[in-house]
């Protein structure tokens, strides 16, 4: 009875039987014309992972099996089982293999450079609420430099840098306002008693809706790794098959070019994903370190975005010989004095008398002082820009005391006519109650524009040539609690002030002269 012995040749070739149970030798196959008879000692390349794992296995001078997991007796009547599950060091000496060739490092390059920056692009912001305003949060378009600032954009208005959230990498935050709306949630923005939570909220908003539009950046960033690699894996298939071709290489079925696509897919989809994984954490991270470390002191939208500052410029000659300067409205003018002697068309216009703040500093200093303030300034309407005083429009006293050379001090007396101080005061002695939640919104209103002029003032003060000390004079209280005096009743038809109200005018002058206070130091 004779023996059959079943050869299986490495890359699916058909099996050669031997009928003779001497025969060892493989019958030696002839090639196609025109075709190179291959070398029994050269490794077959038929497909992009070129099947170097399975040759490198410990199968390789195994036995034969008979397709069902058998091992088949060789010549000698032994033969050992062959486990064809998982191989981790295999695997892992395929996936290093991977990683060393040309085209898989040309393809995580283009993984990071181009798939970071078009999931970027393509993921939509998400939409929250912060200080009461709808914000969109996304991320800017990536450019080319090593770190920026994130961006606000304000829907049909303008676009803005915000120099405080600065962001080293790609990934750099990016909101979008629509018109601002005033409502419950803004106003708690600007009160003092609830600006600092409302702050908090608004950052933790802020966060949460960045956090959410990352997620979703990362779930388009892996699709878009995972379509990068099945391109480039399709594209070198088809080189191998093209090279096989003109090389007269014995062609290969499509089945066995699937099975070895999968495998080179599976490894390289790998490299891939860990490699973009780890550079997309790091972009996030430093997103986020770059967003907290602004946030951490942004209490309202202008320390956020930054307030638009433009000085006033130098008005008249430059003027020499004087030690100080007083800015500021009637309190320092002192309305209604003696005329100073020699009056230029502004001490008329502005009713300046000698015994001005500036001409009490300068008799008891002894040294020349110069008045510049005028009744009715405010800080944009007097100190910073031109004031209208009848037929003349009197220069900016800021503008004019750039012009002083040599100057030691400036005093500063300003306030009570940025926020109408006349207004309230008159409410009062005409209304039984002034202490009503309408007038007191309106006073919280101006008094946070006065803030933000304040601040510009003090800026542009601090900028003077020579930088001279600066003094800020705050705002008096008009009346004691308990005065009993005709000023009091107020005309014949007011109602006029009772100790209520004179407590409610002196705690808003208080408020006043916080600002002032602070400001100064």
């Amino acid at each position: 009875m004779q023996q059959v012995v079943v050869r299986v040749r490495r890359g699916g070739s058909p099996p050669i039987r031997a009928s003779d149970p001497d025969t060892s030798a493989v019958p030696e196959q002839r090639p196609a014309p025109g075709r190179r008879a291959p070398d029994r000692n050269e490794p077959d390349h038929d497909g992009p992972d070129h099947d170097e794992a399975d040759r490198s296995g410990p199968d390789q001078d195994g036995p034969d099996h008979d397709g069902q997991g058998r091992a088949e007796p060789n010549q000698s009547g032994a033969g050992r089982p062959r486990s064809r599950g998982f191989r981790p060091v295999r695997e892992l000496r395929a996936l290093a293999r991977e990683a060393r060739r040309g085209a898989t490092l040309l393809t995580l390059a283009v993984c990071l450079c181009l798939g970071v920056p078009v999931a970027i692009a393509l993921t939509p912001a998400q939409d929250l609420v912060s200080f009461g305003q709808p914000v969109s949060v996304g991320a800017r378009t990536p450019s080319l430099s090593v770190s920026g600032p994130a961006q606000l954009v304000q829907i049909g208005n303008t676009e803005l840098d915000i120099p405080r959230l600065w962001v080293y990498g790609p990934l750099r935050p990016k909101l979008v306002m629509g018109p601002v709306q005033r409502n419950a949630a803004a106003a708690k923005a600007l009160r003092p008693d609830t600006a600092g939570q409302a702050g908090a909220d608004a950052r933790n908003a802020l966060l949460r809706g960045f956090l959410h539009w990352y997620g979703w950046a990362s779930l388009g960033l892996l699709l878009l790794t995972l379509a990068i690699c099945a391109v480039s894996l399709y594209g070198q298939t088809l080189v191998l098959l093209r090279r096989q071709t003109r090389t007269g290489s014995a062609p290969v079925s499509s089945a066995e070019v699937w099975h070895r696509s999968v495998g080179s897919l599976a490894r390289l989809a790998a490299l891939a994903v860990a490699v973009v994984a780890v550079g997309w954490v790091g972009c996030g991270g430093l997103a986020y370190a770059g967003a907290m470390r602004g946030l951490r002191s942004v209490s309202s939208l202008a320390e956020l975005v930054g307030t638009y500052h433009v000085s006033p410029s130098p008005v008249g000659p430059a003027r020499y010989g004087f030690t100080g300067a007083v800015l500021g409205d009637s309190r320092a003018a002192r309305l209604g004095g003696p005329p100073v002697a020699d009056p230029t068309a502004d001490d008329r216009s502005c009713g300046r008398s000698s015994d001005s703040m500036a001409a009490e500093l300068g008799q008891l200093s002894g040294e020349p002082m110069l008045n510049l303030a005028c009744p009715g300034a405010t800080i944009s309407a007097g100190l910073r820009g031109p004031q209208q005083r009848g037929a003349e429009l009197v220069p900016p006293q800021l503008g004019l005391l750039k012009q002083v050379q040599g100057l030691r001090f400036v005093a500063v007396v300003v306030g009570p006519n940025d926020i109408g101080w006349t207004d309230f005061l008159s409410y009062c002695y005409g209304a039984a109650n002034c202490s009503d939640n309408l007038s007191q919104g309106e006073f919280d209103y101006r008094l946070a524009a006065f803030d933000r002029d304040y601040g510009n003032l003090l800026q542009d003060l601090d900028a003077l040539p020579g930088h001279p000390s600066v003094i800020i004079v705050s705002s008096y209280r008009v009346l004691n609690a308990d005065a009993r005096c005709p000023d009091t009743r107020g005309p014949p038809a007011a109602i006029g002030l009772d100790p209520a109200k004179i407590d409610l005018l002196n705690r808003r002058n208080d408020q006043l002269n916080t600002i002032l206070t602070d400001g100064a130091r």
